[in-house]
């Protein structure tokens, strides 16, 4: 299993906007086409107007097939032409379980 880290940094002033959003259109099609949300959040202290998600997969080429879907599904492409103008930075980062971590 891996994990995929997204962490976002929103426009100040438009975190609540963007998680409207993104609850309306953007999660109805993400959890139709991507397999396991691992969580949700935002941050309180250190860099803030902060989003961090993160979704599992069982390896790089579920990863690979499943954002190709995503990408190439309508309402995703509707939902980012909503969201583009909310985010002003973004960074992915793949994260691989330890031998001992609860997520294998």
């Amino acid at each position: 299993m891996i994990v995929e880290e997204r962490i976002y940094t929103i426009r100040i002033g438009k975190l609540k906007p963007y998680l409207e959003t993104y609850e309306k259109y953007g999660l109805p099609v993400q959890t139709r086409i991507l397999p396991r949300m691992v969580g949700y959040f935002t941050t309180e202290i250190g860099p803030l107007h902060t989003v961090v998600h993160m979704w599992a997969y069982e390896d790089l080429a579920e990863r690979d097939r499943r954002r190709a879907e995503l990408v190439a599904d309508p309402d995703w492409q509707a939902y980012l032409a909503k969201a583009g103008d909310f985010i002003e930075r973004q960074e992915n980062r793949i994260l691989i379980p330890t031998s001992f971590s609860p997520l294998k």
